[in-house]
């Protein structure tokens, strides 16, 4: 069944390709079936480029278990460089 789920966020970064890297925005977070990740359904992030068509593109499959490790280290380094006095 797909889920449909499917979420869409501007962002400032870089990603880097076969080419190399590129300037990203937005970034694309959804849950739906893999294309080649081993699960029936997996958490979806794309970050693109669509003014440098579909080659500047980085996306990434992973369990949801996974999904939630990456968001609480995310979480983490944030709160690390905001204490650090680092961030932006």
């Amino acid at each position: 069944m797909c889920t449909m789920i499917s979420l869409t966020t501007p962002i400032a970064g870089s990603g880097k390709g076969s080419a190399g890297w590129f300037p990203v925005s937005p970034a694309n977070v959804g849950l739906d079936h893999a294309t080649h990740a081993p699960f029936e359904h997996a958490l979806l992030l794309d970050f693109a480029n669509p003014e440098l068509g579909v080659g500047a593109r980085v996306a990434v499959e992973m369990s949801l278990a996974s999904g939630k490790a990456l968001l609480e280290q995310l979480r983490a380094a944030i709160a690390a460089a905001e204490r650090s006095g680092v961030a932006e």
